[in-house]
């Protein structure tokens, strides 16, 4: 049996959700080392006392993402040679997630290789968002939770109170889509497309459902060099659509995606931070959720011993609410807890503080 006890630890591929997770919670991020020897070589060292006690490693393998997929294997080693009682990988951006399949002769599927590593490494548990496909979670054979931002990012978009919207995406996302759909009360149009070889380029197929008229909000899990989306967006337009939104849960934009969508008709793109933003891609039609009080919650529920899966059935209006969780109210609070008849902020409210040191 681990402590009662849980600690979050993070690498250097987004310190500031594993920041903000720990602010969500009340709790105070763990102390390690994790930099790079001039020979590119990672070392990691753990400061803390982990002896038995149920760790939680934030760590996307977003860009540079070998580096960082390197630092998560090496802090997994480090927390199981410290004795720690339970290591749950926290990886919000699942990597080489596309190379989940052999579609061509002769090709890896290099989503399963990372996924054996991980595993290898000594993680216990894998706690993730918005796979590229349902099916990676197959290839591990230790448990996986994953989490959807669709909820969140629905919510943004019901508060918004478009008129006559309706949900645009494609074949690959539509079962997550459909459900941003009912959230919004509008139909689910979807889009035909066939990627070209191995080019970051796929070719627009068709248009199927009705658009013409309405407000559109083209829904993915994730936005890389915005070439399909940008796609996407002339073909609603050639179909009569003047308004048009995308969301996403992982804004990866990798070159040229923030030219393409400053040059765009695009209202707003609106994605999660599970990959951080640098400050020379920030547009300011380009709107970051926070999915830290997300993760926070299926932590503690994680630790408890709860269920992850009724954040998104019995609970769906809670974790909607969970886009309002205010960060620099709860950083406040913080520093300064002032008046004990003050209401608290909305997280705490919300019954998901966690008492410092205690689950």
């Amino acid at each position: 049996m681990y402590a009662d006890q849980f600690e979050i630890y993070h690498g250097n591929a987004n310190p500031d959700l594993a920041r903000k997770i720990c602010l969500y919670l009340g709790v105070e991020p763990g102390k390690a080392e994790v930099f790079q020897f001039a020979n590119e070589n990672i070392f990691v060292k753990i400061l803390d006392n982990v002896r038995e006690k149920d760790v939680f490693l934030v760590q996307p393998t977003s860009h540079p993402v070998n580096q960082s997929i390197m630092e998560l294997l090496i802090m997994i080693d480090a927390f199981k040679r410290a004795s720690a009682g339970r290591i749950t990988a926290v990886v919000p951006f699942y990597a080489y997630g596309r190379s989940d399949k052999k579609d061509q002769p002769r090709v890896p599927i290099t989503a399963r290789l990372i996924a054996d590593m991980i595993t290898v490494a000594g993680a216990d548990r894998v706690l993730t968002m918005d796979l590229h496909q349902g099916q990676i979670q197959g290839f591990f054979n230790i448990p996986v939770d994953e989490l959807t931002a669709v909820q969140i990012l629905s919510g943004y978009f019901v508060n918004k109170g478009l008129e006559h919207p309706v949900v645009v995406t494609d074949l690959g996302f539509a079962k997550r889509a459909r459900a941003f759909a009912e959230a919004l009360g509008a139909p689910l149009a979807i889009i035909e497309k066939r990627r070209q070889g191995n080019l970051d380029k796929a070719e627009l197929m068709n248009v199927i459902g009705e658009v013409r008229g309405r407000r559109a909000v083209i829904v993915d899990d994730e936005i890389d060099t915005a070439s399909t989306l940008i796609e996407i967006v002339n073909a609603l337009e050639r179909e009569g659509v003047d308004e048009i939104y995308a969301c996403a849960t992982h804004g990866v934009l990798s070159d040229p995606a923030v030219d393409r969508i400053r040059a765009s008709r695009l209202r707003e793109v609106v994605v999660t931070d599970t990959i951080p933003l640098p400050p020379a891609k920030r547009l300011p039609k380009i709107k970051t959720l926070s999915i830290a009080p997300l993760i926070g919650e299926a932590i503690k529920r994680i630790h408890r011993g709860e269920s992850v899966g009724a954040l998104f059935s019995s609970e769906q209006s809670f974790t909607q609410n969970l886009m309002f969780w205010d960060e620099e109210a709860s950083r406040r609070t913080e520093e300064s807890p002032g008046d004990p008849e003050e209401p608290p902020p909305r997280a705490i409210l919300a019954g998901s503080a966690v008492e410092r040191g205690n689950s």
